[in-house]
């Protein structure tokens, strides 16, 4: 299955509170429950004012639905060709 890179300008994402982390995952999580098993948050990393957010989804429509439904920007999804790490050196 694809994986996606979302990427989420959210000004002050980077000082957001835990309180706030945790309700923008509960709110990701119930969506992703009513959608079913077919799409999956692997996880996210927090910058300064974005989000960028890494999905496994049968393709991109699903994943801007994920975030309609939850409220979030998708100002870019990105499909991830491949993936490379220091191993790939090897």
């Amino acid at each position: 299955m694809p994986k996606y890179v979302i990427e989420r300008e959210i000004p002050g994402a980077g000082q957001l509170t835990p309180e706030q982390l945790k309700s923008i995952s509960q709110t990701s999580c119930g969506v992703l429950t009513n959608t079913g098993p077919q799409i999956q948050w692997q996880h996210s990393y927090v910058t300064g004012d974005k989000i960028y957010c890494v999905y496994i989804a049968p393709n991109e429509e699903m994943v801007r639905e994920h975030a309609k439904q939850g409220g979030f920007p998708a100002n870019s999804v990105s499909e991830v060709a491949t993936i490379i790490d220091p191993t790939t050196a090897e």
